[in-house]
């Protein structure tokens, strides 16, 4: 048994690893440097306690990745006034410019010598994989409603870890091996993928290059279509059968949020097929969001994102 202060006697006790010196020592961890601005996490769709909980998961994932990482959340659907319990993200961004300028007074007036603000108040980091043009365009119009200096970063896709989060959602579902060395057979397995996003032809073409990523890993073909499209899923669905596969899955290239109730359901009977579930709280979205703000300032993070 432990007590409070430590194992047990006789038990061993794990001791911190000395830091490796010389070229093939690891690097230390990037820091958020005194001064940076906050990452604002601009979450889509109606609020809810899910979408909460997974805007949280995914700041606490950032934070982890950038020890000293200021991070907020906030809503495009959400509601002003500072005791909301899901802010506007222009509220956020306006609280974020004020408390910036508190602080410098402050540090002024009490004759501290502390450094200087940092680029912008803030950058707004969409919790989107792919570009949705309509979300985006209510995402910089909640910019330019706010009192802050914000810059936006760029949406979380395309990259390499979307098409993992996709492979994984597929393997738990029993759509796709969840590793191609194994010998095993899922009886359920997809041989041909529709790739399904939100924002029309543009989003559809952001998510095909996820899609020829996603197909490397499956060794089945996968073609992207829009949800948000009439007609997009269907044909998608009929190209595939044409070309020969038989056993189709639906792989959401969805965050969560960004999606209206019942797309999803309707798109897989379209199809004909069954899905899996959306990306979600999928550890590297966390990842992928630090790597948008850094990349915004030019922070070098090293492995964060790789």
């Amino acid at each position: 048994m432990s007590s409070p202060t430590g194992p047990a006697n006789g038990l061993p006790v794990r001791m911190p690893r000395p830091r490796q010196t010389g070229r093939h020592r690891r690097p230390e961890p990037a820091v958020a440097p005194e001064g940076a601005p906050a990452l604002v996490l601009a979450v889509p769709g109606a609020p809810s306690a899910a979408s909460r909980g997974l805007a949280e998961e995914v700041i606490s994932i950032g934070r982890s990745e950038l020890p000293g990482l200021d991070a907020r959340i906030g809503y495009l659907e959400g509601a002003d006034g500072g005791d909301s319990e899901f802010p506007s993200l222009s509220g956020v961004l306006t609280a974020v410019a004020q408390e910036r300028t508190a602080r410098a007074e402050f540090a002024r007036a009490a004759g501290l010598d502390v450094p200087a603000p940092i680029g912008p108040d803030a950058v707004v980091v969409p919790l989107l994989a792919g570009p949705d043009g309509d979300l985006l365009r209510r995402v910089r119009q909640a910019l330019m409603d706010s009192s802050a200096a914000a810059e936006l970063a760029d949406v979380l896709g395309p990259h390499p870890l979307l098409a993992e989060g996709l492979h994984v959602r597929l393997s738990e579902a029993g759509l796709a091996r969840a590793d191609r060395a194994r010998l095993f057979t899922v009886a359920t397995a997809a041989d041909g993928i529709i790739l399904a996003t939100t924002g029309g032809e543009e989003a559809v073409q952001a998510a095909g290059i996820t899609g020829m990523l996603l197909a490397a890993r499956l060794a089945v073909p996968v073609i992207a279509a829009a949800l948000d499209q009439e007609g997009s899923v269907a044909a998608v669905a009929a190209e595939l059968r044409g070309s020969g596969s038989v056993q189709l899955a639906l792989a959401p290239y969805l965050i969560g949020p960004e999606a209206a109730d019942g797309l999803l359901d309707t798109a897989c009977k379209e199809a004909d097929c069954t899905a899996a579930e959306v990306l979600g709280a999928y550890p590297a979205l966390g990842k992928l969001a630090v790597a948008q703000y850094s990349a915004a300032l030019g922070i070098q993070l090293g492995a964060a994102a790789q």
